[in-house]
C-alpha cells in the first residue's frame, strides 16, 4: 500500500501521567504503519519541536525499538552519555538491554525521525504483551501490563497506580 503523509492524522498528546506530560508536548507523530494495516510491528513518523522530548528516559522488557533520524538534529541520551544524531544515522535498542535512551530536541529547529518497533503494533493495542517499562531518572515509576497483559499501568515501584 503507498502512503501520502500527509493524509496520515497527526496525532499529538501522551497517556503519561499530568506531571511527565510538558516534557513531550512539543511531540506529534503519525502512525504510518497502522495507516498501512500493519500488523506485526510499527512505524512512527515523529517530529520534534525545539525543547521537547520523545519520551522519558526509558527501556523495555520485551519491545524492541528502532529510530532513523530524518531531519534536523536530535540529542540521544542513553546510559552510555549523549550522541547528537543528524539525518540518515539511525540507533537500535533490543528488548531487556537495561539501557534507558531517548531524544531531545536542543536545537531551534524541528526534529523528524521514524520510530519503529513491535511495541507499536495496531493490533494490541499499541503495546507488546507482558512488556514492562523501566524509567531510570524517575526511579519510583514504571509501566506494568494491566491484566489484560496488553495494555499499560503507570506505578510506583510498590505497585500502586500512578
Amino acid at each position: 500500500m503507498i502512503i501520502d503523509p500527509q493524509e496520515v492524522p497527526t496525532e499529538r498528546g501522551t497517556n503519561y501521567p499530568d506531571v511527565f506530560k510538558a516534557m513531550v508536548a512539543g511531540r506529534s507523530r503519525q502512525r504510518l504503519g497502522k495507516f498501512a494495516g500493519l500488523k506485526n510491528f510499527g512505524v512512527n513518523l515523529v517530529k520534534l519541536e525545539p525543547g521537547s522530548y520523545s519520551a522519558l528516559r526509558h527501556w523495555h522488557s520485551h519491545q524492541d525499538e528502532f529510530i532513523y533520524i530524518l531531519e534536523g538534529e536530535l540529542t540521544l541520551i542513553t546510559d552510555e552519555g549523549e550522541q547528537i544524531l543528524t539525518p540518515g544515522m539511525a540507533a537500535g535498542f533490543p528488548a531487556g538491554e537495561a539501557n534507558g535512551h531517548h531524544l531531545v530536541n536542543r536545537s531551534s529547529v524541528v526534529g523528524v525521525y521514524l520510530e519503529v518497533g513491535d511495541g507499536l503494533r495496531p493490533t494490541i493495542g499499541h503495546r507488546t504483551p507482558n512488556d514492562v517499562g523501566t524509567f531510570p531518572d524517575v526511579p519510583d515509576f514504571s509501566t506494568l501490563p494491566s491484566p489484560d497483559g496488553v495494555t499499560r499501568e503507570f506505578t510506583y515501584e510498590d505497585g500502586r497506580l500512578y
